[in-house]
């Protein structure tokens, strides 16, 4: 069995962004010649997340809506782990409602997804860089 292990880096100006991951994560998959087993791709830190849905703007917009009426933002005292000096309590847990990672089959040598199916970086306390860790094995 053969193991592959890749970081891809990102930085997001913003507070929040959804970014398609899936291009480079299907470059990792031809880089580890791999061709048959299975790719884990996860967010290494505790306010983004790695999850798959359809790259659409709407539904984009949705989620981002749906997230700020589970965790708001502001007001910042709402949050008891705010009480340390940081203002990302709510991005904890829009992570934790958005997960830290995905595992996807590879099926001759391709990602084996469902229809409109992408994988997506999701930032919620942006400002610095963050990695996302890419992990596949097989034969």
């Amino acid at each position: 069995m053969k193991s592959y292990r890749k970081e891809l880096w990102f930085h997001v100006p913003g507070r929040r962004a959804f970014i398609n991951i899936t291009p480079q994560v299907e470059a990792c998959l031809r880089e580890s010649g791999i061709q048959e087993g299975l790719a884990l791709v996860n967010a290494m830190h505790i306010t983004a997340s790695v999850f798959i849905n359809d790259d659409e703007r709407g539904l984009h917009h949705d989620y981002e809506v749906w997230l700020e009426k589970l965790a708001p933002h502001a007001p910042v005292s709402q949050y008891r782990h705010n009480d340390t000096g940081e203002d990302n309590a709510d991005a904890h847990l829009k992570r934790q409602i958005m997960g830290r990672e995905v595992v996807v089959a590879v099926t001759g040598g391709r990602l084996d997804f469902g229809p409109w199916e992408q994988i997506f970086y999701g930032e919620f306390d942006g400002g610095r860089r963050k990695r996302v860790l890419v992990k596949i094995i097989g034969e």
